[in-house]
């Protein structure tokens, strides 16, 4: 009884190390084809919007640069979330080590920050195309474009990375003996963290299309009240 419990257990030699959870061949198989899938339907189609901007000279405009931007964020989740958080969720042993864990976490939280980013840029840019277009080629130009996307990634790296290191610990607690496991200290450098990270990004976002919104609705209506006499004249 004792040579079978050990045998259940990622590493015997260890006491505290995880239970391996026993899952038919069939459904393991299954869930792993289904999760990849997705990553390589994820990578394949952002692929596919990367080559098309850079093929094409006339996508070369500052509202697909973001794009482009986005799409390449999206790609490194194809790439390295969902692979590897597969393997995470589906295998109870972690034998890829503690510093793949922590660059796995580092990703993760880079990605996320990353992406909210693009999409604040990509709101100020619809913004300034519906409710200014008079002046949006002067004011959204590739150059300033390509200065917001780089000064967007500069930060999200080293922002992601003072905060893995300053609030985020993947060692202690352990549940078991080597598992990929984050602890997450909720002081107020978790409360700064989702301040910047969610709700300033998400609070311009809304904000932004709110407005877009109620200006393109007011030009709706003044197109229908212009129209309106032409058709009583016919």
């Amino acid at each position: 009884m004792e040579e079978h419990q050990d045998a259940q257990n990622c590493f015997p030699e260890h006491n505290s190390s995880c239970r391996k959870v026993l899952l038919s061949t069939s459904i393991y198989i299954t869930l792993y084809i289904f999760f990849l899938s997705i990553g390589a339907l994820t990578v394949f189609l952002n692929i596919l919007v990367v080559i098309s901007i850079f093929h094409f000279k006339q996508l070369h405009t500052p509202t697909n640069l973001l794009i482009l931007s986005l799409a390449v964020a999206d790609l490194l989740v194809g790439l390295i979330v969902i692979p590897v958080g597969t393997v995470a969720v589906m295998e109870p042993c972690w034998f890829l080590g503690k510093y793949f864990c922590v660059f796995y976490v580092y990703i993760s939280y880079f990605i996320l920050s990353l992406s909210l980013g693009n999409l604040v840029l990509i709101s100020i840019d619809r913004y300034v195309a519906v409710c200014d277009p008079l002046f949006y080629h002067s004011k959204i130009t590739i150059t300033r474009i390509t200065c917001c996307i780089s000064i967007t990634w500069f930060c999200c790296i080293i922002y992601n990375a003072a905060f893995i290191k300053i609030a985020v610990n993947v060692e202690v607690p352990r549940r078991c003996f080597e598992e990929c496991f984050i602890f997450e200290e909720y002081d107020w450098s978790s409360i700064i963290d989702l301040v910047i990270t969610m709700v300033v990004p998400c609070s311009i976002i809304i904000t932004l299309y709110l407005k877009i919104f109620v200006v393109a609705r007011s030009q709706a209506r003044k197109e229908t009240k212009v129209q309106i006499p032409a058709v009583t004249e016919a």
